[in-house]
């Protein structure tokens, strides 16, 4: 029998595959690669964190932030998934047997001033694009208030921060229910993790497309995420014509519009519907049916 460690592990790296093999637009997926990274990069740093994910219970959340991006450096050796990293290892550190709203919420409130000087050394070890510095907690030197804390800091302009701040409400009152919603409209997961990805790109402007392209350019492409989810796709034609239209839109410009904080939240809630048992493995949904030209 899988121990429970075996299991989350499992489950993680399942949800980060799931999430980057989905053909979402503007994305790295099983039918596109960017100029600098590929699906494969993708796929093995999915197989270096789940590990390291299965062992947070019981850990300083910070240490498994470090741990987990020094092995996504040694497996691909840059930065293809700090985002998920920080939204996903406080899910992973919930015990066993806790329900898993209220037990994110102590793990994030049981962070310390450790837990903060170990991320921000995994944020300068990811060096992720378009950071920036901020004027107080600045990643670049050493925090002096807790994880959490520095986290309510950086809410106004990154979303897994924001996540953070909330409890995680939005996964549980929006993500999950999408995810749910999505699975039952088309029938099948791609199809629902595309969805998902479409909704929560118009639900909110993408922080990463923000930081790295401006916030004009990061509401334009919530609009026409929008507009390709209230044009039928996938059951109706217009609907495939406006993801193509989105998909071709985002991947110009050197990829500056890639929605990377929204396919990270879409990661992190297949891994909650794993956790809470919404999703399963072996999936009884098919990954894709029905028929459609993809951008």
């Amino acid at each position: 029998m899988r121990g429970r460690s075996d299991q989350v592990a499992l489950w993680a790296q399942a949800a980060c595959q799931w999430e980057c093999v989905a053909r979402k637009p503007g994305n790295v997926h099983r039918t596109k690669d960017f100029h600098d990274t590929t699906l494969l990069d993708f796929l093995a740093s999915a197989a270096a964190i789940g590990p390291v994910l299965g062992k947070a219970r019981g850990r300083g959340l910070g240490e498994t932030i470090l741990e987990a991006v020094e092995a996504t450096r040694d497996a691909v050796g840059r930065n293809t998934n700090l985002g998920l990293i920080l939204a996903m290892a406080p899910l992973a550190a919930v015990p066993e047997g806790k329900d898993l709203r209220s037990g994110v919420g102590e793990v994030l409130q049981g962070t310390t001033v450790e837990d903060a000087g170990l991320a921000y050394r995994a944020i300068r070890l990811a060096a992720p694009g378009g950071l920036g510095t901020a004027g107080e907690q600045d990643a670049g030197g050493e925090p002096t208030v807790s994880l959490l804390e520095t986290m309510r800091l950086a809410a106004d302009r990154d979303d897994i921060a924001r996540l953070w701040c909330s409890g995680y409400a939005d996964l549980f009152d929006v993500c999950l229910p999408t995810l749910g919603g999505g699975l039952q409209h088309t029938g099948c997961l791609e199809g629902a993790i595309v969805l998902l990805h479409l909704h929560l790109m118009a639900l909110r402007p993408d922080s990463l497309i923000a930081r790295k392209a401006g916030v004009m350019e990061a509401e334009t492409a919530a609009r026409m995420a929008g507009e390709t989810a209230r044009a039928g796709w996938p059951h109706r034609q217009a609907g495939w014509q406006a993801l193509g239209e989105l998909d071709r839109w985002l991947r110009m410009d050197g990829n500056r519009r890639n929605p990377g904080t929204t396919a990270d939240l879409v990661g992190a809630t297949l891994f909650a519907g794993l956790l809470t048992g919404q999703l399963s493995l072996p999936s009884v949904f098919p990954w894709w049916t029905g028929e459609g030209i993809w951008p």
